[in-house]
């Protein structure tokens, strides 16, 4: 036992998908488990609590898995205890990485996201308009505590240091796979690094004009999958899909493409390209045939904020001018 790496896997503000992506590896996970030593897997498989890893000594964690954004104090709190704890820590999966879906909130305000999860949704009954509250003090005599939604969601390397960034949403099994061969064979890249295979989705697509001998050709005319059935042997940017797989990392060997759905960057960025959403707009521009197509683009998705940085938008450009104009705005008011 002594002889294992001792492994710990943390969900912060998640779902825990990429968990299940861990889990999805069957057999070969229990091959794994005889080189591995789980000290920690909270909140969804072992039944520990928060105080066994405060307990531990530092650094007495080999490597630590976090998947999940930060977005609220708990997450905050659980992720920096790991980081100290930890020798080496991973952001496992998009939302640790790079914000994931749930950094879209942060192009809306808390008070617009709480009425819409608490009042205005058309399942929710709740005629006193009651909002979750962090303490709460019932009977007079019970202090009840929940943890704080923040005021912004962030990526772990955003609080702690990060040795390696995973990307996908989750991140496919198969490669899930390889990556744990990669750790426990000491084959890893510098500090710092993705790990991934470095290759583009159109790498991995049978779409791609380029295996199977076609002519790359400007999109002519814009298409959604909820107007029409794409053609499956055909690429689907060529088709007039907005695909971002020129852009992405292959890690997932183009699953979504297989079921012939457009691509939208979960797996993260190729190396070089700092900004995700930036670099998908001059991609897809480039593409267009004409002014008239590119029109037509912009009327039918016409909040490009969410398509270009569905995964990504903690990390980008464009959250930071939003972050600076809310400190600029306050700074105001004060």
């Amino acid at each position: 036992m002594a002889d294992k790496l001792k492994t710990a896997f943390l969900l912060a503000g998640g779902c825990a998908g990429c968990e299940m992506s861990v889990v999805d590896l069957s057999e070969a996970l229990v091959d794994a488990l005889g080189s591995l030593e789980i000290v920690f897997w909270a909140p969804t498989v072992a039944d520990v609590k928060y105080k066994d890893l405060e307990d531990m000594p530092d650094k007495f964690i080999d490597l630590a898995f976090v998947d999940g954004m930060i977005r609220n104090s708990e997450n905050l709190h659980t992720v920096k205890v790991l980081r100290q704890k930890s020798k080496v820590l991973v952001a496992f999966g998009a939302c640790a990485s790079l914000g994931g879906i749930a950094a879209m909130g942060d192009l809306h305000t808390k008070e617009e996201l709480f009425r819409q999860a608490y009042k205005t949704s058309f399942s929710t009954d709740n005629p006193d308009g009651v909002y979750p509250t962090p303490e709460y003090l019932l009977d007079g005599k019970y202090n009840l505590t929940i943890p704080t939604f923040l005021d912004n969601c962030s990526t772990i390397d955003q609080v702690v240091g990060v040795d390696y960034y995973v990307g996908g949403c989750p991140p496919h099994p198969s490669f899930v796979g390889h990556l744990v061969g990669a750790i426990l064979s000491g084959k890893l890249p510098p500090a710092g690094s993705w790990l991934t295979g470095g290759k583009a989705v159109c790498d991995a697509c049978k779409r791609n004009p380029a295996i199977t001998g076609q002519e790359r050709l400007p999109v002519g005319e814009i298409k959604r999958t909820v107007d029409d059935r794409p053609d499956p042997d055909k690429c689907l940017l060529q088709q007039g899909y907005m695909c971002f797989g020129p852009v992405t990392q292959g890690d997932c060997g183009g699953s979504c493409l297989n079921v012939n759905i457009p691509c939208r960057g979960c797996g993260g960025p190729i190396p070089g390209i700092k900004d995700f959403g930036a670099r998908c707009v001059s991609m897809l521009a480039s593409s267009m045939a004409d002014e008239e197509v590119a029109a037509q683009f912009i009327e039918k998705y016409n909040n490009m904020a969410k398509l270009v940085y569905r995964y990504s938008h903690t990390v980008s450009k464009l959250n930071h001018r939003i972050a600076e104009h809310k400190e600029a705005g306050a700074r105001q008011d004060v």
